[in-house]
This record gives C-alpha cells, structure tokens and sequence, in this order.
C-alpha cells in the first residue's frame, strides 16, 4: 500500500487562496522565538507580536521578495479583505534574512478579531533588483494581492512558502 503525500500548502488552502501550485526550490526558517513555524502549526498572536527570524537559503548575488499576508481577514467565513498585507520586503539577498533587504511595508503581527487565520510568508526569486520606487506601498493593507503583485513585477512562482495558524487570545478574565 502506497503512502501518497499531500502538499501541506494545498491542504491549508494556501495554494489556491494566495498562490498558484508550485515547486519550493530554496530553503526558508521562519522562527517566533525558540518557535520554530511549520506549516498548520499554531503560533499565538502575542508570541508573533515582533518580525519573526528568517532565514533564507540561495545564493547572495541572488535577490528575493517576502510577503506575509492573512487570506482570512477580516473572519475565515468571509474574507472580504483577502488578503491583508502584514509584511513585504524587496531585494533580500539570498543567505541572508529579511533585515538585508529593504522594507516596503512594515512588520504588522497577527491580530485575528474572529475564527482562526493563516499567515502566509511567500518567498519569491527576483530577475533583478526593484527599485522601491517601482514597488511603492500600497495605499492600503486589505484585498493585497500575492498573485498580483508577482505578476506586476514579474515575480514568477514563489520558491518557498511556509503557513502558520493564529488566532485571537482569550482576554484576562476579571470577576
């Protein structure tokens, strides 16, 4: 009997929701602390409150773009923000993290108001260096578009990503 394996990505959605299917090719550590991020695992929004340590593979003449995004604000059941931008940053190096870079939108950590989120970290290979002028902010965080802004900077499949689950801590309860 043959043990099939089922990409994590598709069974979280994730490709699909954010990203088309595609062959990982470079390495990717994404940690929260001492929390190593695997894809499903469950990472408090307290815990990712900071920019998690990541750690990318490759070569350093090459260049990378990271996005984080939530496909599930504002609630999983209606994601009428699909996607949410938490974090982009161009022109990373490859060995080296994203403070080699430089950052279009700052680190935002997770803050699901309802139900259970995805954080998707998508890594994808430059052809060349952008110049942030040409990747400016958007002018707003909700409905980013991972595909889209692959597209727009011919970005071509990403070469990692890696997702984790997050969602909103029970307040301190006061009798």
């Amino acid at each position: 009997m043959a043990c099939s394996y089922v990409d994590p990505l598709v069974v979280g959605r994730v490709i699909g929701d954010v990203v088309d299917l595609f062959v990982p090719t470079i390495s990717i550590s994404v940690k929260y602390g001492v929390k190593h991020v695997n894809n499903g695992c469950d990472i408090k929004p307290s815990i990712a409150a900071a920019p998690p340590t990541l750690q990318i593979a490759g070569r350093t003449t090459d260049l990378y773009t990271l996005v984080m995004t939530d496909p599930d604000a504002p609630s999983p059941s209606d994601p009428t923000m699909r996607e949410w931008l938490h974090w982009l940053v161009i022109n990373m190096p490859g060995g080296t993290d994203p403070s080699q870079g430089e950052e279009v939108v700052p680190y935002m950590g997770p803050k699901p108001p309802v139900g259970i989120h995805r954080y998707v970290l998508v890594l994808f290979q430059q052809r060349s260096r952008l110049a942030a002028a040409g990747a400016p902010p958007p002018e707003s965080r909700a409905n980013f578009s991972t595909r889209g802004f692959a597209a727009e900077h011919e970005l071509g499949l990403p070469v990692a990503a890696v997702y984790f689950n997050s969602q909103k801590e029970p307040g301190n309860r006061r009798r």
